[in-house]
């Protein structure tokens, strides 16, 4: 009896779960059916019942990555927080990113030009940076700065994640080192508000 049917049919989301894990380990090129199932305890026709082919796959696993990666943190953040604070929490779960988390982030940015890629990537990166803009406003920038400072933030945590992932030597390790460096970038994205 296979890994599969001991454990109940798999769904499409399991994987597209596999896919994401995959593209964070080696990246979107190394998405392929036969790897995955066998990763799954899985037939490839069990594959085929879920998706018509590899590009259907990754299009789920990207779908999967916008809901978690940014449609639920930006759900998730604390309605009666400041907007600094909103900032500070989404600053905050990045120096502290699980490192798959981290690497498939990463490796989709380095796919950024990928034609399954780059529509999410445009709208994820879209979405973050209006989001970014409306905290900056809310804690009274005028349009033109709220502007500037999204785009240092997420400059700032896109940098954080590349440098996390390529030379973790580099980032602060110790848990005190990791929260002066927090206050650090949130107090220069901040100042003034």
């Amino acid at each position: 009896m296979g890994q599969e049917a001991r454990r109940g049919r798999l769904g499409a989301e399991d994987w597209a779960r596999a896919a994401l894990d995959v593209i964070g380990e080696q990246g979107v090129a190394a998405v392929a059916v036969e790897p995955i199932a066998v990763r799954l305890g899985a037939t490839k026709g069990s594959f085929y019942w879920h998706f018509p082919n590899r590009d259907a796959l990754v299009t789920a696993a990207l779908a999967r990555w916008e809901q978690e990666h940014t449609q639920a943190v930006i759900d998730g953040l604390d309605e009666a927080a400041t907007p600094t604070e909103r900032v500070r929490s989404i600053l905050a779960s990045t120096v502290s990113a699980d490192p798959l988390r981290a690497r498939v982030e990463v490796n989709l940015l380095a796919a950024a030009d990928h034609p399954l890629v780059a529509p999410t990537m445009d709208r994820v990166v879209r979405r973050r940076l209006a989001t970014l803009r409306a905290l900056f406003a809310g804690a009274g920038f005028a349009a033109d700065e709220a502007d500037r400072r999204a785009v240092l933030a997420y400059t700032t945590y896109v940098g954080h994640l590349q440098l996390m992932v390529r030379m973790p030597g580099l980032m602060p390790q110790s848990r005190a080192a990791r929260s002066a460096y927090l206050e650090t970038a949130l107090g220069v994205i901040t100042e003034g508000t």
